[in-house]
């Protein structure tokens, strides 16, 4: 499979993410600050930059509901973490899709620490909208905290059920501002996909875990500087500042779609 041309904007994101994930390569803090925020749900293993816990992680293995020798598809990738700690879970292989260079190969890298043959996974750059997978090629699909950050919803939900087979599921993470949501109910969107909402489940800790996270950036200041530098530290501290006051408003959510049959 040909690794498809990433279009201008998914290759602005690429150059955000290329730096962001060289920076926290070989940064501590980041990851104990992530675990302090989570407390005992942080599956310190996985190592996501993400909401990714326990509960997550549970929730994806009862709604995919997988055999063994299934192919997962982990679209966002990051470094690889979730989509590789399903695949040793449930016996299936894994195909991670991430805009990142960067990302893509340090997940390339982590197999041997989950213990899987490299024909249990492979790591491969696209986007959420186009990721260069035939058509019916996945068992089931994970997305973990990256949908939002794909400006045409609907072009890759269509992206989704595109690579699923018949009967495949989606189990996407998703938040939405009780205030002022800016998209559909989820019902909606996925019946303009021509996608079936299996399940729309809320997980209402999650805004406090990142109200945490974000309070935490802020307090270790000085020590994010020193070891992520100061472009991805002002990056982690606008981000803290701007989109934390707004948390209180919003609504965190697990959603799981099905491609229909026929």
């Amino acid at each position: 499979m040909a690794e498809p041309v990433l279009p201008p904007t998914a290759q602005q994101l690429a150059t955000v993410y290329d730096a962001l994930y060289t920076a926290r390569a070989g940064s501590p803090i980041v990851k104990q600050l992530y675990a302090a925020a989570m407390g005992d749900v942080y599956p310190a293993e996985v190592g996501a930059s993400s909401s990714c816990d326990w509960p997550l992680l549970g929730t994806m293995v009862a709604n995919l509901r997988l055999r063994p020798g299934a192919r997962l598809v982990d679209v966002g990738c990051g470094t690889g973490g979730a989509g590789l700690w399903l695949a040793r879970a449930l016996s299936v292989s894994v195909t991670g899709i991430d805009v990142s260079a960067v990302a893509v190969q340090m997940a390339a890298g982590r197999l041997e620490e989950f213990g899987l043959p490299a024909d249990r996974a492979e790591f491969r750059r696209g986007s959420l909208a186009d990721t260069g997978l035939p058509a019916r090629y996945a068992d089931g699909l994970i997305c973990v905290d990256a949908i939002g950050f794909e400006r045409d919803r609907q072009r890759t939900l269509e992206e989704i059920r595109r690579v699923l087979k018949p009967g495949a599921r989606a189990v996407l993470t998703s938040g939405r501002s009780r205030a002022k949501p800016v998209l559909p109910p989820w019902p909606e969107q996925a019946k303009a996909a021509d996608l079936i909402l299996d399940a729309e489940d809320e997980r209402p800790h999650e805004p406090a875990m990142w109200e945490r996270l974000y309070r935490l950036w802020i307090e270790h200041e000085a020590e994010l500087r020193a070891q992520v530098g100061h472009a991805q530290a002002d990056s982690m501290l606008t981000e803290a500042r701007t989109r934390g006051p707004a948390l209180g408003e919003r609504t965190s959510l697990t959603v799981t779609l099905r491609r229909p049959e026929s």
